[in-house]
């Protein structure tokens, strides 16, 4: 019987070239078949580092049906290189279908490390590292990306995202409006020619972008929300307008503040929102 092949998740360089392991492209050169996102960008990868190998179109509109074809192929006992246009296949880029298939044939799945643009960005963004969320790209419009603005000002863990030029300003628009005062990252082109990083708040970040067409490769890095105050503790001491203040200051709606500080006190709504329309509301934040 023939044993079967293996796929190896190889990662590649977000930009620089040279920023790929000595282990990648011996397993590059070793493998029977490279399964690309992008054969004419790895066939400029692979002509930079002198490897001729047979290339196969692996993205998201032939997934479905390309895994199926590899599965073929491990069957008959050949190796398999997986790689994105860049980065980490998987991660915000086409490979999982793949991999999960495998594993239920009994395939071996190897990963081969290498860059990754969220982890790059995270190290350089002067944002807290020890605990982190990677949120891939954010939905594009609608219901969806509404609640998940939402989620983002709640989440108490540094938040990574990819974003497209067209749309990061009214990404950090909507933040500016949603997350006030928190450090954000912009960082474009990472490890390539014109690499950039920008820091500040959303609002600060966008001034420095109106008057600019961005394009490249983005990614954002938000802080974590230090004052988000849970079930756990933390607001008991508070007085009740004091405890409303301080989730109006964080992003919430009057309404919103309303409701959550009912539910976690266990008080009538009404009660809380007497408290609420003490709070007057001016552009440059809140007062009480």
């Amino acid at each position: 019987m023939t044993k079967s092949g293996s796929l190896y998740i190889c990662g590649t360089p977000i930009g620089n070239l040279e920023d790929i392991t000595l282990r990648v492209l011996r397993v590059l050169k070793e493998v029977d078949l490279i399964a690309a996102e992008d054969t004419r960008r790895t066939s400029r990868l692979l002509n930079y580092y002198q490897i001729k190998k047979p290339l196969k179109s692996y993205h998201e509109h032939n997934e479905r049906e390309c895994a199926d074809k590899l599965l073929e192929e491990f069957k008959a006992g050949r190796d398999i290189a997986l790689v994105s246009d860049a980065g980490m296949p998987g991660i915000s880029d086409p490979g999982i279908l793949i991999i999960r298939k495998a594993i239920k044939e009994g395939i071996p799945v190897i990963p081969v490390p290498g860059p990754t643009a969220a982890v790059s960005a995270l190290v350089v963004s002067g944002i807290s590292t020890e605990r982190f969320v990677f949120e891939g790209f954010l939905p594009r419009k609608g219901k969806k990306r509404k609640e998940r603005l939402q989620e983002l000002r709640k989440e108490k863990r540094t938040t990574i995202f990819y974003e497209s030029p067209q749309r990061i300003k009214q990404t950090l628009k909507e933040l500016a409006e949603i997350i006030k005062g928190r450090k954000l990252a912009l960082l474009r082109e990472l490890t390539k020619v014109h690499e950039e990083k920008i820091y500040g708040s959303a609002r600060e970040v966008l001034n420095q972008l109106v008057e600019r067409e961005i394009k490249g490769e983005l990614v954002v890095v938000l802080e974590g929300n230090k004052n988000y105050l849970e079930e756990s503790g933390g607001w008991e001491e508070m007085e009740l307008l004091e405890h409303l203040s301080l989730l109006i200051e964080n992003g919430y709606s009057k309404k919103e503040a309303v409701k959550e500080v009912a539910r976690l006190r266990k008080l009538p709504k009404s009660k809380v929102y007497k408290e609420a329309i003490k709070i007057d509301y001016i552009d440059s934040g809140y007062k009480v």
